[in-house]
């Protein structure tokens, strides 16, 4: 079965190879054991070689670093959700916490951006979430009240003026809020490796094979080496479970996506040379589209419970041809040949869409489950979790203890079939969205 995951994603695709990629090749002893590159990991690293100038740490990844789900995203770094289950009044102080954590995830980011000088295609342009369906009008103004009531300013649109921002007419109604980012999250993260401290040690393609607790030491196992660390935080989100951190409290959905190339100045033209935009779905299962800086649209209408590590190219051909019909549905002009890159991810997700931050021990840590937000709240939990594990306190730890903790979720047999019931109740809810 050839797998090609690795080769396609857009974001990925169009920035040079790194060199000098080194896997485990001996055993280790060290202070400190990140597993997962990614935001969270990444973040946790610098956090700890910043603080820790004299210490041992060691970041592995079981795949190039930044390549799993930082770099296979949309590239939306979130100020608010819709789809989360705080959609009323009723549920304005759990939001409240929920969008107060996005906020200093988006500071974070920000941050680091502005102190390395990075050039991730930054753009302050806000988002939609938008509907073809005038039945979801209710929802949106329901969720502009809630918006409101935290002063998050925010606009509802139609499809004129929709067709006029986005280029397309498929959408009849649109909430417009103001505080999002649209980013190229590859050279996000490709900048947070960039950026590692020189006592930071980065091995990749080294996938951890098991674990174990050995009275106050933790005991690794790679292919053929063994890492003793004297603390270890696990960043690997949606393989938290695998790894059987907090099995029974998130689960991984598999998401594809396709990008475009870059619209010829004729094909631009022809749908009005919209600015940079993004739209995100009310409905769950509806598409994730945006038009990046370069003119290359990218749309992600799928998402399953299964294993992307599995994902061939039949696999992948299905899902293209309903990301090919999405895309003509909303832009019917262009030709039907345009997409260039499609690839899938993971996501983590929990029963009522909260994170994972914990010390789960008193040398094991753990941050994750970031329910499609995890490039500001990825960020933001790696550099406070590493602070965690250094038995340091912080302001920003105070507000991440406050959110709601992830709810326990049934054995597999029963979480697989309501998680299958779920996902075909949403398809069909959102069949008009994709």
């Amino acid at each position: 079965m050839e797998i090609i995951n690795d080769q396609c994603c857009g974001w990925i695709n169009n920035l040079q190879e790194r060199l000098n990629v080194k896997k485990i090749n001996e055993n280790h002893i060290c202070d400190f054991l990140i597993i997962g590159a990614g935001f969270t990991g990444l973040s946790a690293a610098r956090k700890l070689g910043q603080v820790c100038k004299n210490k041992k740490i060691i970041l592995v990844d079981a795949q190039l670093a930044g390549e799993g789900a930082s770099s296979r995203n949309s590239g939306y770094l979130v100020d608010t959700t819709l789809n989360d289950g705080f959609n009323s009044n009723k549920e304005i102080n759990g939001y409240r916490n929920k969008v107060e954590i996005y906020s200093l995830g988006i500071k974070t980011v920000r941050d680091f951006v502005r102190e390395y000088q990075v050039d991730c295609e930054w753009n302050e342009c806000g988002k939609y979430f938008a509907s073809s369906q005038l039945v979801d009008e209710n929802k949106l103004r329901g969720f502009s009240n809630v918006l409101k009531s935290l002063n998050f300013k925010n606009d509802i649109f139609y499809q004129k003026d929709l067709k006029e921002k986005l280029g397309t007419g498929f959408y009849k109604i649109g909430l417009y809020t103001w505080g999002g980012i649209l980013l190229h999250p590859g050279k996000l993260v490709r900048s947070m490796i960039n950026a590692l401290p020189d006592n930071i040690t980065l091995y990749e393609n080294s996938p951890l094979i098991s674990w174990k607790k050995i009275n106050d030491k933790i005991l690794c196992l790679f292919k053929n080496n063994k890492i003793e660390a004297k603390k270890i935080i696990f960043c690997t989100n949606g393989f938290l479970k695998s790894q059987n951190i907090k099995p029974r409290y998130s689960f991984p959905l598999t998401l594809t996506a396709s990008m475009t190339r870059t619209l010829s100045e004729e094909e631009f033209k022809s749908i009005g040379e919209p600015k940079e935009w993004g739209v995100l779905p009310v409905r769950p299962m509806g598409a994730t589209i945006r038009m990046t800086k370069d003119r290359r649209i990218l749309i992600r209408n799928t998402a399953e419970l299964r294993n992307p590590n599995y994902m061939n190219n039949n696999d992948l051909i299905k899902k293209v041809k309903i990301h090919k019909i999405g895309l003509k549905k909303r832009f019917p002009s262009l030709p039907s040949n345009l997409i260039e890159s499609s690839w899938s991810g993971i996501v983590c997700r929990s029963s009522n869409s909260s994170q994972i931050f914990e010390k789960i021990d008193n040398n094991i840590y753990a941050a994750g489950c970031y329910n499609g937000s995890g490039i500001g709240v990825g960020t933001l939990f790696g550099e406070q979790i590493a602070l965690m594990a250094l038995n340091q306190d912080s302001n920003e730890i105070s507000i991440i203890e406050e959110r709601k903790k992830p709810k326990w979720l049934p054995p597999d047999l029963f979480l697989k079939i309501g998680i299958y019931s779920r996902l075909f109740y949403e398809r069909i809810k959102a069949s008009s969205e994709v």
